[in-house]
């Protein structure tokens, strides 16, 4: 027998459930029975060991067992019948006896939340930003440009240092007139520009010569990697051994060759950065544009949100967020206490939107086809060396079509929501969009 009840949250519901003990005690004789016929203890040869005893050593966790086996059943049973999704792990409780109640059933109740139904506003009250960004000329030329100074030699010049150049000094640095550990270098180079010394340092560096020495105060950061020195102030004294400027190599065939264009074509150098560029530009205009879809869900949509999805996702979050200080060498990370609630609103987000991409996905139809799937992967195989091998490596693995199934799943929900709001392109740079200064 059971009977469902609503609590105070409109997700919480409550089921009481009866189980009978005349049925429980059959199961747990016919367990008993079974065990027996293999049961070892002192004294006693295997399969001999008298019921009594068996009773006594296995009964009560037999006992728990089929009570918890039955309580299962029975709560699976009727939420099934009630077409109830349930959210969560429910709480199981024995309910107290009353007065004159008959011995004949095990009363319980099982509080539980549900899975909510997601209440769609009109899409086309909806405005949504769309990102676009052009790969002109331009940008390949810079690209290239690019390619060729990471690709630069240094020779050495009588001038003083510019950006980019290479400089090899010696350095000393004190704090309170005292040497401090890693703060003394022979021989120490570095390219001016690329942010390998702290910004004061490359600052003093700059515009100095060959055998020219200077003294400056370099302030340690707070938070430097260094502790004995993190927020301190030091005093650098720094020798200039060496000025050396780069030398980009000739753009010619050799330099197309280096680059992985077997025939040394620079056009086809041209068309393959392009290819590469547009591939990036549209990850990452993807990317936006899905956000500000994700954003313009939430607010078409009301519902309220499972407590118990929220927690488990809560908790997620928190782990991965220590596997990845752990990943980044921080020690005794199991040791330091990170606050579930700073992660609570990403929680609710992750869990709203994922309800709401559900909902979509079944009401429209929006799972992803083999078609797209293998579109997809083509397009993914086409950036490596040997696609084949690509697409082999993805659909010889079942998880890994999952893991693309589900960016396609998005998309199409990205495209589905496009298609039934006011879309508005957003113009951006090819700079701003890779967030170049």
């Amino acid at each position: 027998m059971t009977e469902t009840a609503n609590t105070a949250s409109s997700l919480e519901k409550t089921i009481s459930l009866k189980l009978s003990v005349e049925k429980i005690n059959a199961e747990v004789q016919k367990r008993l029975q079974k065990v027996a016929r293999t049961a070892r203890m002192p004294g006693f040869r295997p399969g001999k060991v008298p019921m009594k005893m068996v009773v006594q050593n296995y009964g009560p966790q037999v006992h728990s067992e089929v009570l918890n086996d039955e309580l299962g059943r029975v709560f699976g049973e009727e939420v099934q019948k009630q077409e109830l999704r349930v959210a969560g792990t429910p709480k199981i409780e024995a309910a107290k006896a009353e007065e004159g109640a008959n011995d004949d059933s095990f009363e319980f109740s099982a509080t539980f939340e549900v899975f909510p139904e997601v209440k769609f506003g009109d899409f086309a009250t909806l405005e949504v930003e769309k990102t676009v960004v052009d790969v002109s000329d331009a940008e390949v030329d810079k690209t290239i440009e690019i390619l060729r100074k990471q690709r630069a030699s240094f020779a050495e010049v009588d001038r003083g240092s510019e950006e980019e150049d290479k400089v090899t000094l010696d350095f000393v640095g004190k704090i309170d007139d005292v040497p401090f550990d890693g703060g003394t270098a022979e021989d120490f180079s570095f390219v001016i520009g690329k942010g390998q010394m702290l910004p004061e340092f490359e600052t003093a560096a700059k515009g100095m010569k060959k055998g020219e020495e200077k003294t400056f105060d370099l302030a340690f950061p707070e938070d430097y990697h260094g502790k004995d020195v993190a927020g301190k102030t030091a005093q650098f004294s720094i020798t200039i051994k060496k000025v050396e400027g780069p030398e980009l190599p000739e753009l010619n065939e050799e330099f197309a060759k280096a680059m992985g264009i077997e025939d040394g074509s620079l056009d086809k150098l041209r068309d393959d950065v392009r290819l590469n560029l547009t591939r990036e530009v549209s990850n990452r205009t993807k990317a936006q544009t899905k956000e500000a879809v994700m954003n313009a869900l939430l607010k078409v949509t009301e519902f309220d949100v499972p407590k118990a999805l929220i927690q488990t996702e809560t908790t997620e979050l928190a782990s991965r967020a220590r596997q990845d200080l752990k990943a980044r060498g921080m020690q005794n990370v199991e040791e330091i206490q990170l606050p579930e609630d700073i992660f609570a609103a990403q929680a609710e987000r992750r869990v709203r939107l994922g309800l709401i991409v559900s909902d979509l996905v079944k009401l429209h139809s929006l799972q992803a086809k083999p078609e797209q799937v293998r579109a997809f992967i083509e397009d993914q195989a086409q950036s490596y060396e040997n696609p084949a091998e690509v697409m082999q490596w993805y659909f010889q693995d079942r998880a890994r079509l999952a893991d693309v199934e589900a960016v396609i799943l998005e998309d199409n929900v990205v495209e589905f929501t496009l298609g039934k709001s006011k879309v508005v392109e957003k113009k951006m740079s090819f700079d701003e969009l890779m967030g170049n200064k």
